[in-house]
């Protein structure tokens, strides 16, 4: 659970309206701690194909969330991401994104799939709090 200004809102039910919108291969959404929300949320999206990360894509995500659930639960930050850090079994590991998410060491990636996904998605994140 994320709690954006007072509102109760569930991870999955976040991912599944951006995993919903068609350019959307999968995502995964964690809470980062905002100053003025208390908390807000961070996705890390997938794209399909060889589709590029923009911000009309952005804008889309955005709408298409607000649509499904409401504006208050519309991504505060997204991240691109080439592919999401998974064990083997193909669980996605929200802990590793949360460690990003919250500038944190990062915990084990011995039982990642791909531990290099972290070293993308770490750099990724520090690109967009440098945007910002």
């Amino acid at each position: 659970m994320i709690n954006v200004s007072g509102h109760r809102l569930s991870t999955a039910e976040v991912e599944s309206a951006i995993v919903s919108h068609p350019k959307v291969a999968e995502s995964a959404v964690i809470g980062i701690a905002d100053e003025d929300t208390g908390q807000a949320i961070c996705a890390f999206v997938t794209l399909e194909g060889d589709l590029e990360g923009s911000d009309e894509i952005i804008k889309e995500i955005n709408n298409h969330v607000a649509r499904r659930i409401s504006k208050i639960a519309r991504p505060k930050r997204i991240i691109w991401a080439g592919d999401l850090p998974k064990t083997r079994s193909g669980k996605i590991m929200r802990r590793l994104l949360r460690d990003i998410g919250e500038g944190r060491e990062l915990g084990d990636v011995t039982t990642l799939r791909d531990p290099t996904v972290m070293e993308h998605l770490d750099e990724k994140m520090r690109e967009h709090e440098e945007e910002n």
